[in-house]
């Protein structure tokens, strides 16, 4: 009877921790196949038959359409280069060049995924509308009041993710440094 007992407990305790891990997997992905630079993370395999099962269940379960490789890569950033979360009620400055790419856009999304409401309905910039330097670098400024120039509002929620999707770019699995993609800085630059 004792051996029956420990045999279900054990089979409880896997099914409970393998059921556990499954679920985090696929709502928080994995670090596998990864591409960090910055704040800036990209998984540049999620739009190819080489996706690791982690990200491919991740992707089943939000739902999202990944971008493919022949088309570009997607960055995604969810702190400022000093590891200081998002936050929409500060100032957020998003500055200085993009890799090589044919065109690029730059979203504000909530932390679920979706586009956050504004009165001016700007959810985000394209290299084709962004006001550039004469070096070439740009400024945008990320913050729930109005500023002059690149400014994308953030509706003063408390969390946000940047995503920075490069399309028709060099830049994917080979990348492995920042010389190889510099990729815009995120700097806080004021909070209330």
């Amino acid at each position: 009877m004792r051996l029956i007992f420990v045999t279900l407990l054990a089979l409880m305790l896997a099914t409970v921790v393998g059921l556990g891990a499954t679920w985090m997997t696929a709502t928080r992905g994995t670090d596998l196949g990864t591409l960090t630079i910055g704040a800036w993370t990209a998984r540049p395999k999620t739009g190819t038959a080489d996706v690791d099962p982690y990200s491919r269940a991740s992707i089943a379960r939000s739902g999202e359409l990944p971008v493919g490789t022949g088309d570009g890569v997607a960055f995604s950033a969810t702190s400022d280069d000093r590891k200081k979360p998002l936050d929409g009620r500060c100032d957020v400055v998003v500055s200085g060049v993009t890799p090589a790419a044919r065109f690029w856009t730059l979203t504000l999304y909530d932390q679920k995924g979706r586009l956050i409401a504004n009165s001016l309905q700007r959810y985000g910039f394209t290299s084709q509308e962004i006001i550039r330097g004469s070096d070439g670098a740009f400024e945008i400024r990320v913050a729930s009041r109005s500023r002059a120039g690149n400014w994308l509002p953030t509706g003063g929620i408390e969390r946000y993710a940047l995503m920075l999707r490069l399309y028709d770019t060099p830049v994917g699995v080979a990348t492995r440094a920042p010389r190889d993609a510099p990729m815009p800085s995120i700097a806080t630059v004021g909070c209330p």
